[in-house]
């Protein structure tokens, strides 16, 4: 693969919430690209109860990353691949967590450059002490009132709080 031009990934996810494992990958993924798409996808292929809507998810995303010029943060509906091609990214950044992530992210890796062969998936793993978090426990935690704040942003947590206030 050439690449001409400023390297542009892009980031999928719900981010329903961002937690700081989301930050830790996005300030990781800058260190090797000039720009970085944080996508949030309208749709889901996994069933999930959101707790914020796209818009909102939105918002917060522009204020977490609001300091740092180099990344944009955009809803997108459809194929991922399709998304990246029509952005100009070559890569596609994924967070793993665990082993368990790992098949259905391979997977989903596999399927994407049959799709489109100049796309490039780039697997990310966390910092040690967010190997465990995700948003679906940070959703379930806050819904029953315990303390996230060591898993997302004060931003967030202001969100959160109000949320199920």
């Amino acid at each position: 693969m050439k690449t001409h031009g400023p390297i542009v990934a892009v980031y999928p996810g719900s981010f329903d919430p961002v937690t700081l494992g989301h930050e830790d990958v996005v300030r990781r993924t800058l260190r090797f690209s000039d720009r970085l798409i944080v996508a949030v996808a309208g749709f889901s292929t996994q069933p999930k109860r959101s707790l914020f809507p796209v818009a909102e998810r939105l918002e917060i995303l522009k204020e977490v990353f609001g300091g740092e010029p180099r990344v944009e943060c955009v809803a997108f509906s459809g194929l991922l691949v399709d998304f990246a091609r029509d952005i100009g990214a070559r890569f596609i950044i994924r967070g793993l967590r665990a082993v368990s992530d790992f098949d259905y992210e391979f997977q989903m890796a596999q399927m994407n450059r049959e799709l489109w062969d100049e796309v490039e998936t780039i697997f990310l793993t966390p910092e040690v002490h967010y190997s465990f978090l995700s948003a679906s426990l940070v959703r379930e935690v806050a819904a029953l009132g315990g303390d996230v704040s060591t898993f997302v942003s004060p931003l967030v947590l202001q969100r959160l709080k109000r949320r199920f206030s």
